[in-house]
């Protein structure tokens, strides 16, 4: 049990560390990762008040540039690191552009009860308003809190604690890009204070892959496109369909084959938040698509979607079993691996 639970003075947290605008400083060519966790840790005022943190300094690379190996490979080193006794939490420290597929990755992965929060910063230490120091306090602070205990991987930046499975990247450089649309946040955090306001129960895999099955393409309905499917065999197929899960029908008859095959085809929606639901019955309507076989995604877009086939097929997971992940986010299919799977329309 975390020391944590105990209510010892100090929790013990890790902290891995990636890269991304919380390491930069300007150079001739811009924006550049050079800080170390030493570094960053070092900036932090008051941090040993919070917690006393480990850090592992995995490497400086931009989150644009990172690999599902590379996620994979960090999956490790927190699933290595919340197995040991005197460690109460972990931090991902890391650059915002791929947070939203990143944290879901590890929120997907058996890591455990304890806290793993991800963060970054949206201003490199060279701008004004370098955001990056506060917000490490933060995320050091929710990593040591026992109210966030067994709610998974979060987000914790601005002020705010987000669920890994629903928290977006909504602007490109504010400060509170990072919202969740469909159901809030979980909570608050400033000065090192926490104040949880709900909870939330995490889907897990039941192993670690060895690797993500790939590729898992993501084709996106746009006004007047045909589409086209660059790979042979994908490992399964994410539809960005129009509004509450409706394309044109040559969608569908390209994703027909591959469903009859046993490749996973899951249905989202292009909206920022929603889900899929059966209801429209004309060519490439939802409710084509749901009497077709396609896993409906709930409220994961396409970037989670895409996560869950990935990770999920890697793990040696059928496409009825995939169905079943997706029935907790409000999703599944027309009969999943249990026989019953399938979407609420309540």
């Amino acid at each position: 049990m975390a020391r944590g639970l105990y209510h010892q003075a100090v929790a013990r947290v890790v902290a891995v560390f990636t890269g991304g605008t919380i390491s930069m400083r300007a150079s001739d060519a811009g924006n550049v990762p050079v800080l170390r966790g030493e570094e960053l840790l070092a900036s932090v005022e008051g941090l040993t008040s919070v917690a006393e943190v480990e850090p592992i300094d995995w490497g400086l690379v931009s989150a644009s540039h990172l690999t599902f190996a590379q996620v994979l490979d960090i999956g490790r080193i927190l699933a290595d690191a919340l197995a040991r006794p005197d460690i109460d939490g972990a931090v991902v420290v890391q650059g915002t552009d791929a947070i939203e597929e990143t944290a879901f990755a590890w929120d997907l992965l058996p890591l455990g009860d304890k806290p793993v929060v991800v963060v970054g910063a949206m201003r490199s230490a060279s701008q004004e308003a370098y955001d990056g120091p506060e917000n490490l306090r933060n995320a050091v602070a929710v990593a040591a809190c026992a109210d966030l205990v067994g709610c998974g991987v979060v987000v914790a930046m601005a002020g705010e604690i987000h669920g890994a499975d629903d928290v977006r990247k909504t602007h490109t450089h504010a400060h509170a890009t990072f919202q969740s649309p469909n159901v809030g946040s979980l909570g608050l955090v400033a000065d090192g204070r926490v104040v949880a306001l709900r909870r939330r129960t995490p889907v897990r895999l039941g192993v670690i892959p060895g690797a993500a099955a790939l590729p898992v393409p993501v084709l996106e309905v746009v006004l007047d496109h045909a589409p086209m499917l660059a790979e042979a065999d994908p490992a399964g197929v994410v539809i960005a369909a129009a509004g509450g899960g409706n394309t044109p029908p040559a969608y569908l008859d390209l994703a027909r084959p591959l469903i009859g095959r046993g490749v996973p085809v899951v249905l989202t929606t292009r909206c920022p938040s929603g889900r899929p639901l059966p209801g429209y019955g004309f060519p490439g309507g939802s409710s084509q698509w749901w009497e077709a076989g396609a896993l409906f995604s709930g409220t994961l877009g396409a970037l989670k979607a895409r996560m869950v086939v990935a990770l999920g097929r890697g793990a040696g997971l059928s496409a009825g079993e995939l169905a079943d992940l997706l029935v907790p986010f409000g999703g599944g299919a027309s009969g999943g691996a249990s026989g019953g799977a399938g979407v609420s329309l309540g």
